[in-house]
């Protein structure tokens, strides 16, 4: 973590929801006029998607699976490097995937490719990722031990197929027995990679729908967030957050346990922000009050 220069990622897979939450932590950063510099989790995939293709053909060939929930297809020592430099001195680089035509076109790029790696934008107050791997670890890299506000998103599992199959199928051209055989085939690196995370973060939103998703593979639309509670589940050793404060302002809020806030899914933006501004705003003071302090003991 850095006082001096804090980072907030937004970890959860593909098609969880991850967006809804960056909509409005973005609101809160313009609310609080803070500046940002942001980067996408998929910047650090290793390879472009023919490439991807050729990665998952070989795999399959020799019996193994690959996936971009996995080290194989992500460079995560790329992206401590990059939360590690930005701790130090608000610096780094980042670059864009593109994934559809209407991304790729203004760059006159091909979908599936990458742009090239810039310099992130200057006198930043925070760093701000979205993605696959804000808090993953493993026995060599520890993406998480350098985020000062690590958020998940994190629906139950059939919701989070039943998305990435429409997404995937209406916005991205993929097939659904494509999409299919992409889920099962990242079952394991999900299970190591993914899953570990959301025990590593400050604050989850699991999205729990009420209508039947037993079947996630039939489905052809994704229940709506009124079809739905969001489940909040906070870090046990977080003594600042208001509950009381919180049931009064969120209606039909109630708690499941000590730590657990529950909000109808349409209070979910609204349960976002009045739970994450506060936080965002501690983490700024702290860093504004520790940068004060370097300032006058270096004669500044």
């Amino acid at each position: 973590m850095s006082a001096k220069h804090p980072i907030i990622a937004i970890t959860g897979s593909s098609g969880a929801g991850t967006t809804t939450t960056t909509n409005a932590i973005r609101h809160i950063f313009r609310t609080l006029d803070i500046n940002s510099a942001v980067v996408s989790g998929d910047s650090f995939h290793r390879f472009t998607r023919p490439e991807m293709e050729i990665e998952i053909r070989k795999a399959q060939e020799q019996g193994r699976h690959i996936s971009y929930f996995g080290p194989v297809a992500n460079d995560f020592a790329l992206l401590e490097n990059l939360f590690t430099q930005y701790g130090i001195d608000g610096t780094g680089q980042t670059r864009e995937y593109l994934h559809t035509f209407d991304e790729a076109v203004p760059f006159n790029q091909m979908p599936g490719t990458f742009t090239p790696w810039q310099d992130l934008p200057s006198d930043t107050d925070v760093l701000f990722y979205e993605g696959l791997h804000g808090g993953v670890k493993t026995d060599e890299i520890d993406v998480a031990k350098h985020v000062d506000l690590l958020v998940g998103m994190v629906p139950i599992v059939n919701l989070e197929w039943i998305q990435k199959i429409v997404r995937d199928t209406t916005d991205r051209g993929h097939s659904r027995e494509a999409v299919m055989s992409s889920i099962v085939r990242s079952l394991d690196d999900y299970f190591q990679y993914i899953t570990p995370q959301f025990s590593r973060t400050h604050v989850n939103f699991q999205r729990v729908p009420t209508v039947d998703t037993s079947n996630p593979f039939s489905a052809r639309e994704i229940p709506t967030q009124d079809e739905s509670f969001v489940v909040v589940r906070f870090r046990r050793e977080m003594k600042n957050i208001n509950y009381p404060y919180l049931l009064q302002m969120i209606d039909g809020a109630f708690m499941s346990r000590v730590n657990t806030l529950v909000v109808p899914g349409g209070k979910m933006g609204l349960a976002m922000e009045l739970i994450l501004t506060p936080l965002i705003e501690e983490i700024l003071h702290r860093g504004e009050s520790n940068k004060t302090q370097l300032d006058w003991l270096q004669g500044k």
